[in-house]
């Protein structure tokens, strides 16, 4: 990255994409993590251990990786980037997310991964696609899009064991400049999530300044739902909440891998899941929107494994 977030570098030195070996796990947990009080995460209760000696479950302690690891993650990550980078020109009116999510399994077979949501706990495809007022997990159907909708695309691929997991946000033909502007802060909330990981600080760091500027942006910031610890595992410790105080959380060390992943409403953070058991709206059916990057903590701050190759972090909207 360059610019204001300078600590922060883009993932590098990705080589060709071997095949996923039939050992491959998804994690404990499917989609993302379900909100847990920030009192879960004090200094007498966290372990911290080495990655590769860490049994492949959901222990509750953090793993920090090692150059192997990141390695692994870079080409995980940069799959799913380019999978999102090849999903831009597909989002129209009148395509159906059944489309993309077809897209996006085909993608991933072709380039030896597996979509790691693909029947996981009874949910039967590839990605999560949340239209407008979805807040996450939405189900891709066979409902056409329409001009002006918005649309979260979320996919994390499985390949050589590790986990690629990300989601943009996608304009369908010409939207709203209230729209617009949800995704232009919602995106700005991420990087200064972003900007807030490094060694010695707190996670809370990350949730204070997303929520400060959301905030001060007149949105609001879902609750329910946080980022997550990623990496061997679809979802591990610690979860990375979206709000807080920069003292809160568990202190970030080199080596600790997880997603930031804000949900910020133009109307109030209030949210609930419907009967299918997956998608979650607002409660008001203000519109929502996400942005996702997995991140790893460096020794001067983070990388961030899925940037888009082609600059396309924002489609849609100004570079």
């Amino acid at each position: 990255m360059q610019g204001k977030y300078p600590e922060c570098t883009a993932a590098s030195g990705s080589s060709s994409l071997n095949l996923l070996p039939s050992s491959a796990k998804s994690g404990e947990i499917f989609t993302s993590a379900l909100l847990q009080s920030p009192t879960d995460y004090t200094d007498k209760m966290v372990t911290y251990l080495d990655a590769a000696t860490a049994p492949l479950r959901n222990t509750g302690q953090i793993r920090l990786y090692g150059e192997d690891g990141f390695a692994g993650m870079r080409k995980a990550c940069d799959l799913t980037a380019r999978c999102l980078d090849e999903l831009v020109p597909m989002v129209e009116p009148g395509v159906t997310t059944e489309t993309i999510d077809r897209f996006v399994f085909e993608f991933g077979m072709d380039h030896g991964a597996l979509p790691a949501t693909l029947n996981y706990r009874g949910y039967t495809k590839s990605s999560c696609t949340s239209i407008n007022h979805v807040v996450c997990h939405g189900i891709p159907d066979n409902k056409p899009l329409k001009d002006g909708d918005i649309v979260n695309i979320d996919v994390t691929y499985i390949l050589d064991g590790w986990h690629g997991d990300s989601s943009r946000m996608y304009p369908v033909g010409t939207i709203k400049r209230a729209a617009e502007r949800l995704l232009e802060v919602t995106h700005e909330c991420l990087m200064r999530g972003i900007a807030a990981v490094r060694p010695g600080a707190r996670t809370g760091a990350i949730g204070a300044a997303i929520q400060t500027y959301a905030e001060g942006e007149r949105c609001s910031v879902v609750r329910d739902f946080c980022g997550h610890g990623v990496g061997q595992l679809f979802h591990d410790a610690p979860n990375i909440l979206h709000y807080g105080s920069a003292n809160e959380g568990v202190e970030m060390r080199p080596g600790m891998i997880f997603t930031i992943e804000p949900m910020i409403n133009l109307g109030r953070p209030h949210v609930k899941v419907l009967s299918d058991g997956w998608t979650a709206v607002t409660r008001d059916r203000s519109l929502s929107a996400q942005y996702e990057h997995t991140i790893g903590v460096t020794d001067t701050g983070c990388e961030i494994f899925t940037l888009s190759p082609k600059k396309l972090d924002r489609p849609g909207l100004p570079a």
